[in-house]
């Protein structure tokens, strides 16, 4: 697999007239990663349009990327004037024709692939045919996915990691029909953002995602088998591996529902054993305790501190 890092500062500039402009910005999806990206772009300076179905879900959003913001003025990390200047950059819309104008359109929609391919299938037919777009899944085929839409090789991977606006790392994955001028504008504005980049063939679940989520996969099994509790398993990656955050904790804040999503495309794509998801990680999901975002996955999140369900 050839992997390439690229920071910010070594990167240097791109060929100015090689790459295509991204003036505008148009994301998908209002949720925390679609607001997230929203936060960063304007902080950027970038106009955004923001799009979602649902209007509660675009009010809530806004919020949210206020609130964060205001943590970001109160740590010292941005002014007062650019948290202004960045909120006031941000337009919302639930109707697919604001993309008009956009340069680039960053698709953050659930990690399910029929319902991003439903996204590209209404939002292209109001794009300019200059304009790029990229999905930030986590696991599925680049290639797969540019192949359903106009411009194959205007498409490519732009996965963030979650908290987009703390998080410095952006993977990106070309497929085989992305063309280099799309590349070098997609890295070019992953450095825009401040972000270092990571760039993955694509292969399923790229770099982060085929490490991470396994170790999560087998640290439910772990829990399965018996071998020790919620509380245990945690502590010891915590303390023993110096890990931030355990991987059952890890598991409810990324949402188990993404998390089986993602090995079902790595056991699916790879068709080996290893990557079969844990029988227990699908009852879970089955039974809607899918972590934080529903208040309750490996830990009860109605408590605090949580408590493990189990």
């Amino acid at each position: 697999m050839n992997v390439e890092v690229i920071s910010a500062a070594a990167a240097g500039p791109l060929p100015g007239g090689a790459t295509p402009e991204l003036a505008r910005i148009g994301v998908i999806g209002a949720g925390q990663m679609g607001n997230g990206i929203a936060h960063v772009c304007a902080l950027a300076g970038l106009p955004v349009t923001m799009l979602d179905v649902r209007p509660e879900q675009l009010q809530n959003a806004m919020s949210v990327m206020a609130r964060n913001m205001e943590r970001q003025v109160n740590r010292a990390l941005i002014s007062a004037e650019a948290r202004d200047s960045a909120l006031g950059l941000i337009e919302t819309s639930t109707d697919y024709g604001a993309f008009g104008d956009a340069d680039l359109v960053i698709e953050a929609a659930t990690e399910k692939e029929d319902v991003k391919r439903a996204v590209y299938k209404t939002v292209t037919p109001h794009l300019k045919p200059s304009c790029l777009i990229a999905s930030n899944t986590s696991s599925i085929s680049i290639t797969r996915l540019g192949a359903g839409t106009d411009r194959p090789e205007k498409f490519i991977g732009m996965h963030f990691m979650n908290p987009v606006p703390v998080m410095k790392l952006v993977e990106i994955i070309r497929g085989i029909a992305t063309d280099e001028p799309t590349f070098l504008a997609v890295v070019g504005l992953a450095h825009r953002l401040g972000k270092a980049t990571a760039v993955s063939e694509d292969f399923p679940a790229f770099i982060v995602n085929r490490i991470l989520v396994p170790m999560i996969n087998e640290a439910v099994y772990a829990l399965y088998e018996g071998v020790g509790s919620i509380s245990a398993i945690d502590v010891s990656m915590r303390l023993g591996a110096n890990h931030p955050m355990g991987p059952l904790e890890l598991a409810d804040f990324i949402g188990l529902d993404t998390c089986l999503s993602i090995m079902q495309v790595l056991y699916e794509g790879l068709s080996d054993s290893k990557y079969r998801p844990c029988p227990l990680l699908v009852k879970y999901v089955e039974a809607g305790w899918l972590g934080r975002k529903t208040g309750r996955g490996f830990y009860d999140y109605s408590q605090d501190p949580p408590r493990p369900t189990r």
